[in-house]
């Protein structure tokens, strides 16, 4: 396969290839999201499309203009989760036999959705603990088997299938100048493919870029100019945490972006939340990153046009209290701490009655007494319903005198205990 720049020609071809494959997910404004920021804030519904993400657009483009030799010496991917599905029903849709290296910490949901769609066609090997070790082993396994690899993002056909999404973007947008694009980025392969296609028919939207805090790999690589290649990274948001993007995404969106964003996971978390309750949409991480960056911007979005890519919606209903969690813990509503309690009769009824405010939950506690102990440690979460509470909950700390110390300031010893 060619290793040449992505264009908007074949973008267009990508478009006429995919017409009676993929949806043409809708471009709606969202309401809640509107009156927050007092924009026209629009969401690309890419978690509608088939298999739930954008990833079919490139994988099927790109599959389907290989040869007859190539689909007979059969295909391999690595993937966290969205492309393998995209690749899978395009194995499952070609009747071509394909291969997907996933990380071992990919969701269970994911993994089942790709047997489910792949039916016969595919086979599944969990290895690594990120998408670099399966990709790693990928290449491993197509060398040494002589298959054919299909990127998630670094291939000229991968990109301009992705790229169409572009062309309904805007189709939808109509005459309205749009004025911002939120678009997330994993190795780069969307943002790379939707840049290619707004330099020519959209060249005042400004495009910003969005990784996850914990995985900023395109970001990092702009600051270096180069590719880089992370050390390690927070898996979390799986969908977009990679720790090396493309060598043929890198230039283009370094060229293209307006800036990268950075977004914590725990912002990411409360905008899932709060798609859910609000609008009844199942967002992945990686999916609400686009939406979770608005809240960077919201002096600028003052009465702008707005349009947030939401890339997918594969989310395993198990992970839901782990996203509340995170999402408790940076807005400053949940709060854990090793607190030494004398051992005596009613010091537990004193934390209780006098230390802990009104609006204050003690939701986590585990304490073992030790009779030759004077004192002894528990692990307390409390959960509070304003930020501004636990400065609080501090001084009435400070003055009846208790012994603590907060974990959350300790990333390992938090994991350790929570």
């Amino acid at each position: 396969m060619t290793v040449d720049q992505p264009t908007v020609q074949g973008i267009l071809k990508a478009k006429k290839v995919l017409q009676n494959v993929i949806e043409t997910t809708p471009l709606k404004q969202n309401e809640h999201l509107s009156a927050e920021f007092g924009a026209k804030i629009f969401l690309k519904r890419e978690d509608l499309q088939v298999g739930r993400s954008y990833k079919i657009r490139g994988a099927y483009n790109f599959m389907t203009q290989l040869t007859a030799a190539q689909k007979k010496q059969g295909v391999v991917c690595s993937s966290a989760g969205n492309h393998a599905q995209g690749f899978a029903l395009s194995c499952s849709m070609l009747k071509i036999k394909g291969t997907v290296f996933m990380p071992v910490t990919t969701p269970k949901q994911k993994v089942n959705s790709v047997e489910y769609v792949g039916k016969k066609y595919i086979d599944i090997v969990l290895v690594g603990d990120t998408y670099d070790d399966a990709k790693n082993a990928a290449l491993k396994y197509v060398h040494n088997e002589n298959k054919i690899f299909v990127s998630p993002f670094d291939n000229k056909l991968i990109i301009e299938g992705q790229g169409t999404v572009a062309i309904e973007l805007l189709e939808q947008i109509g005459k309205k100048k749009l004025d911002y694009l939120f678009i997330p980025i994993g190795g780069g392969g969307l943002a790379a493919g939707v840049i290619t296609y707004f330099k020519q028919f959209s060249p005042s939207t400004k495009i910003i870029g969005v990784e996850p805090q914990g995985a900023p790999a395109m970001y990092t690589s702009i600051m270096k100019n180069k590719v880089i290649t992370l050390d390690k990274i927070d898996n979390f948001v799986d969908g977009a945490a990679v720790k090396q993007v493309g060598h043929i995404t890198f230039p283009i969106c370094k060229k293209g972006l307006e800036c990268v964003v950075l977004v914590p996971e725990g912002r990411v978390c409360t905008r899932i939340l709060q798609l859910y309750n609000l609008d009844a949409i199942v967002a992945e991480p990686a999916g609400a990153l686009s939406i979770a960056a608005l809240d960077f911007y919201k002096e600028e979005l003052k009465g702008k046009t707005v349009a947030c890519i939401l890339s997918g919606g594969n989310n395993d209903i198990e992970r839901m209290p782990d996203i509340k969690e995170r999402s408790l813990i940076y807005e400053g509503l949940k709060h854990y701490f090793i607190i030494k309690f004398p051992q005596r009769s009613g010091a537990l009824r004193q934390f209780v009655n006098k230390v802990l405010g009104p609006n204050d939950d003690i939701t986590v506690f585990e304490y073992t007494k030790k009779n030759s102990k004077e004192s002894g440690p528990a692990l307390v979460g409390i959960e509070q319903k304003h930020r501004q509470d636990f400065d609080s909950l501090l001084l009435r700390m400070k003055k009846y005198k208790v012994d603590y110390i907060p974990i959350q300031e300790n990333p390992m010893l938090f994991n350790f205990l929570i």
